[in-house]
């Protein structure tokens, strides 16, 4: 073979195995990227239970007893709680979200006991009343990862709650007494503490399951009256009302 053919021959060979890369990359499939359909806005919808505690029940009476002291301090029952709301997702790690919450009434009961032993005075009131609230919280959420499509998460929100006490009673029965209060609304400053995780169903829906820690403030009845009638124009105050609730929700992508 001439010098000529053995070059020849050699660069026949070197433009094949230049070829070879090429063609075998077009065998390989190019990686599909998912086109997101929608945006970070979502609405959500939760329905829970509330498991509330009060901080003390107050009136301004309770001072002029020589001896007064609670033997039940007083809680309230469970509640159903229904919740809408708005929200952003700002990237796999950060959302927030608006919500409105209806939380339904709640049966009260607390007893004390008083005695004024220079007067010869001594009874107790079994006090009986219904609570509920509409609560509004502007929430920030960070999402902790997501694994096999479940992401825990933590959060909190602040807002405000109307607290109202309806149907008031307190029943002196050692002394055929008692009395009753109107029903009233009180506006509080309100915050809450959130945990859960969220399970993906779909690419667009989302099932939450939640629980929150809530300080809903304080609330009050109208003013107290006497089964007589008469009244001093001073209601009774329920103070540092919180709660803790569990609830279960769906959060839609749009």
């Amino acid at each position: 073979m001439g010098i000529l053919n053995k070059y020849a021959a050699a660069s026949a060979a070197l433009l094949c195995l230049g070829a070879i890369p090429a063609h075998a990359a077009d065998l390989v499939e190019a990686p599909v990227v998912e086109v997101q359909q929608f945006g970070g806005w979502y609405l959500r919808g939760d329905i829970g239970m509330s498991n509330q505690r009060l901080g003390k029940l107050d009136y301004f009476d309770f001072a002029n007893a020589q001896q007064h002291g609670f033997l039940d301090d007083g809680d309230f029952s469970s509640g159903i709680t229904g919740q809408i709301g708005v929200g952003y997702q700002f990237n796999d790690w950060l959302r927030a979200d608006v919500t409105g919450q209806y939380r339904g009434k709640t049966d009260f009961s607390a007893l004390d006991y008083y005695s004024n032993p220079s007067l010869g005075q001594y009874g107790t009131n079994d006090y009986h009343a219904k609570k509920s609230e509409w609560l509004f919280l502007a929430n920030a959420y960070a999402d902790l990862g997501t694994f096999s499509g479940i992401t825990p998460y933590v959060g909190a929100g602040i807002g405000a709650s109307r607290n109202t006490i309806s149907n008031f009673r307190d029943d002196n029965i050692l002394n055929a007494g008692g009395g009753y209060a109107g029903e009233a609304s009180k506006w509080n400053f309100a915050w809450a503490l959130h945990a859960g995780v969220g399970i993906k169903a779909t690419d667009r829906m989302t099932i939450d399951l939640g629980y929150s820690y809530v300080d809903l403030g304080d609330a009050e009845t109208g003013p107290a009256y006497n089964l007589n009638g008469s009244t001093r124009n001073q209601p009774f105050k329920f103070k540092d009302i919180t709660s803790h609730d569990f609830k279960v929700g769906v959060r839609y992508a749009f």
